[in-house]
């Protein structure tokens, strides 16, 4: 839609081969879409976006000095993070809250929104992926930044941190035993969810090309203010520096995937 734009690309050094993805990074609608029929705050909530995710990112790309991707559009609207043929594209009902405006929606609207919104996300996360990889001559390591609730339908979640993964373990398995080194952090392995998911951006963009990755989930609570946002900044910049020279890991290397 004019003057709505779905991406927002952070430059960087393509020589470092790391690229940062933010989906979920905002609450935005388009004017046209209104309030998609909720009450305002619905658009503070994680229904509507992945809480502190933006300004991890923001702050991790400007300090590495490396590329990100930023979705800019709500996951109300409809969902990046997700294939196209997956029923939970356009969520009728999130944690409990009807959405007016995608229920009923129509196979015309679905597209509209896969072309204006979804698809050309894709399309910009696919273009700094392939741009990272030919100006530095590497594969490069694709890390994607989410965050999730303290607590789901009552039950605490302990983890602070969480890495999703398929069954490409390169990047992964580092990754882990870094922020594990905290003894102060509890570190989930695929917890709180898991992170094989058939059209997802990862099984799109990594699992199925063989580039090395993996999936960060920060606790919201912990990133939902600036302090937190820049303990987290502080914490992962020396670790994805150390992760991205490793020897070996910037190559290409299919290992198949859970759900194909």
């Amino acid at each position: 839609m004019p003057g709505f734009q779905p991406f927002e690309i952070l430059p960087g050094d393509p020589s470092h081969a790391l690229v940062i993805l933010a989906d979920h990074a905002m609450n935005r609608l388009p004017a046209e879409y209104g309030d998609l029929g909720l009450p305002a705050e619905a658009f503070s909530r994680h229904i509507a976006y992945d809480i502190g995710v933006e300004d991890v990112t923001r702050k991790l790309s400007a300090r590495l000095g490396v590329p990100a991707v930023l979705g800019c559009f709500s996951r109300l609207l409809i969902d990046p993070n997700r294939g196209e043929d997956d029923p939970t594209l356009i969520m009728k009902l999130s944690d409990g809250m009807v959405i007016p405006a995608n229920h009923p929606l129509s196979a015309g609207e679905r597209e509209h929104r896969l072309n204006l919104f979804h698809r050309p996300y894709h399309d910009a996360v696919a273009t700094v992926i392939s741009e990272t990889w030919r100006k530095s001559g590497k594969a490069p390591l694709v890390i994607s930044i989410h965050s999730f609730t303290h607590a789901w339908k009552g039950v605490p979640r302990p983890w602070h941190a969480g890495v999703l993964w398929d069954t490409d373990p390169r990047a992964v398995r580092p990754l882990i035993d870094a922020l594990s080194m905290d003894p102060a952090l509890i570190v989930g392995d695929n917890e709180p969810y898991d992170g094989a998911l058939r059209g997802d951006t990862m099984h799109r963009h990594c699992s199925m090309t063989g580039l090395p990755h993996a999936l960060l989930e920060i606790r919201q609570d912990l990133i939902g203010h600036p302090e937190g946002v820049q303990s987290w900044v502080d914490r992962l910049a020396p670790i994805l520096t150390d992760l991205t020279a490793q020897p070996g890991i910037h190559e290409v290397e299919l290992h198949g995937s859970r759900v194909v």
